[in-house]
């Protein structure tokens, strides 16, 4: 049987990969987008957006998500649910192997995203979304004057706590050690906030609640003692993983040191053909709209280099 080899092969359906579909369909690319759950990614666990413009009233990330497949797919690319296993992207042809199968393509863009770190203890799953978050600058702001948490101790969750904490009442900056691990001009800012509260030595054993989330039990590594902070909703800041290591093995794609694949701008790689976008890739904020702005630009590279080549 005669393979069909596509103009581009998109890896992962979120904001990024729909944006640069409907770019590279508007342009006349074969295009297949390749996702491995449903349209819209990590923002389908966010019930409101509000960062995101255009939508006054906010969005929830499903909506969203379908509208941006929608919108691709009404030029013309396509869509397959397959899980990525191996990526073979040397060469003139590109070949993903996928649980569906094989697919060909001239051009690649990889935009499988980056996934929070999770806790692993009960209630987190339940509470996803719904009381239990990972970004607050996505969903901060439905804690306007509310008492929230974060766990966390680096850069990251310093970062957002002092965020949340020119939007909320409280923030409660739960940490398993004695001390911060954020740069010393972060954790200065923090004492001076005036509505952060640090809980050292404290590891989070279960998230609580009946209907709706209500609360944090924690363990006191040190004295073993139980507690439970009651707070409206928290934000787990341990950190992200780039979604490449099921497929990223071998051939001479770009890491940085955190597992992010190396692209400039314009999506390049150091790979002919291979483009990155979203939150996969090496940058500085990871949010929808930059996604889309990545979408946009890794598409516009490919439509360039098939011209090229």
């Amino acid at each position: 049987m005669e393979k069909t080899i596509y103009d581009l092969l998109i890896v992962g359906g979120g904001p990024a990969g729909y944006t640069a579909a409907l770019y590279a369909a508007r342009a006349g690319l074969s295009t297949l987008v390749l996702e491995k759950l449903s349209a819209g990614g990590q923002m389908t666990l966010t019930e409101t957006i509000d960062n995101y413009p255009g939508f006054p009233d906010g969005i929830d990330g499903f909506t969203l998500g379908e509208a941006m497949q929608q919108g691709a797919e009404r030029f013309g690319a396509e869509t397959e649910l397959a899980d990525i296993e191996d990526a073979e992207l040397l060469g003139k042809i590109k070949r993903l192997k996928t649980s569906e199968g094989d697919f060909y393509g001239r051009t690649v863009i990889l935009a499988s995203g980056a996934v929070p770190r999770r806790l692993g203890i009960p209630g987190e799953e339940r509470f996803m979304g719904k009381g239990v978050h990972s970004c607050a600058a996505c969903d901060g702001m439905q804690y306007k004057g509310k008492k929230v948490a974060v766990i966390g101790g680096g850069n990251s969750a310093v970062h957002e706590a002092l965020l949340l904490s020119r939007i909320c009442g409280e923030v409660l900056l739960i940490h398993r050690r004695e001390t911060l691990r954020a740069d010393a001009v972060d954790q200065k800012a923090v004492e001076k906030s005036g509505n952060i509260r640090f809980v050292p030595n404290s590891v989070p054993l279960s998230f609580i609640g009946e209907e709706q989330f209500s609360g944090i039990r924690l363990q006191n590594r040190i004295s073993g003692e139980e507690t439970v902070e009651n707070v409206d909703g928290v934000f787990v800041s341990i950190g992200r993983e780039p979604e490449t290591k099921n497929f990223i093995k071998e051939g001479g794609l770009k890491l940085d040191e955190g597992g992010y694949i190396s692209a400039d701008e314009t999506g390049k790689t150091n790979l002919p053909g291979v483009f990155a976008a979203g939150d996969v890739r090496t940058k500085a904020l990871r949010q929808i709209v930059t996604a889309v702005s990545d979408g946009a630009n890794a598409a516009f590279s490919a439509v360039e280099y098939l011209k090229r080549n």
